[in-house]
């Protein structure tokens, strides 16, 4: 590896340092109706995004819930020095994508059948830090 590369290799992990991503996959929830949730907090500090999502009565809430704390036990891994309160962490990214369909068939007047998909999602979700905080 040249002396160049290197140089980039360190300096990208160092940025990397500052944020955490947890992925949720093949979550039996249709995508609109995550995407829902998602933006609400997207955006938003991780204390008052977690206590938007345990006051939500949508179901897609207690998932994002779980990936939330996830995500923030992954910061708290990579920087096991910095204290959360101090990081100002908030969502810095939240993407929602289609997974896979189930397609099955229910029966319709006539002998005739109707496709029922049965819609998944994927979703990602990046924590970035407001400090740099430095041990």
């Amino acid at each position: 590896m040249g002396v160049r590369k290197r140089q980039m290799a360190e300096r990208f992990k160092a940025e990397k340092k500052d944020i955490a991503f947890a992925k949720l996959n093949n979550c039996p929830t249709s995508p609109r109706k995550m995407r829902l949730v998602a933006d609400l907090i997207r955006g938003v500090q991780v204390e008052k995004a977690l206590a938007i999502l345990r006051f939500n009565p949508k179901e897609s809430s207690r998932k994002l819930e779980k990936l939330l704390l996830s995500a923030l036990a992954n910061w708290q891994t990579k920087n096991e020095e910095a204290n959360v309160e101090d990081a100002e962490l908030f969502v810095q990214e939240i993407r929602v994508d289609g997974g896979t369909m189930l397609k099955r068939l229910r029966p319709a007047p006539q002998g005739r059948a109707h496709r029922i998909r049965k819609r998944s999602n994927h979703v990602t979700l990046v924590l970035g830090s407001n400090n740099n905080i430095e041990a």
